[in-house]
């Protein structure tokens, strides 16, 4: 088999297809979440603490000297990365569950019952006839 075949196999398999829509839905996801975090949810709370704002928390290390650039610990925005990472994986943990409520439900739901097989219809019409011939 040659490489490009398969290759091609490889890429046009549902798995690969599936899991690269769920990439770009998360990606774009992620941006969102990212926008609600930092632009609705984190402004009020750094009011309720004192006006602080997460994104500019940081330590110096050393001063700029020169053309040397300041070296600092941002770690206001190690922080907001963790609220936001927190709140996407509480925002996928709710979408996970409610679709495993869904399936749960379509599998708890009772089935129509199967018809029966065409062989045991038609014993069923001869048993039938001979019981109206006596």
């Amino acid at each position: 088999m040659s490489m490009l075949k398969e290759f091609k196999e490889f890429a046009v398999k549902g798995n690969v297809v599936d899991m690269a829509v769920g990439i770009i839905i998360g990606a774009a996801f992620g941006k969102i979440i990212s926008s609600l975090v930092g632009d609705v949810i984190m402004p009020p709370i750094g009011v309720l603490l004192g006006g602080v704002d997460f994104s500019n928390l940081s330590i110096m290390v050393q001063e700029a000297v020169d053309k040397k650039p300041a070296v600092v610990i941002s770690y206001g925005k190690f922080l907001q990365t963790i609220i936001d990472f927190t709140i996407i994986a509480f925002a996928i943990f709710m979408a996970v569950k409610a679709m495993n409520t869904l399936k749960k439900k379509e599998a708890e739901a009772p089935a129509a019952p199967a018809a029966p097989p065409n062989q045991e219809v038609l014993l069923a019409e001869i048993r039938d006839l001979l019981k109206e011939k006596k």
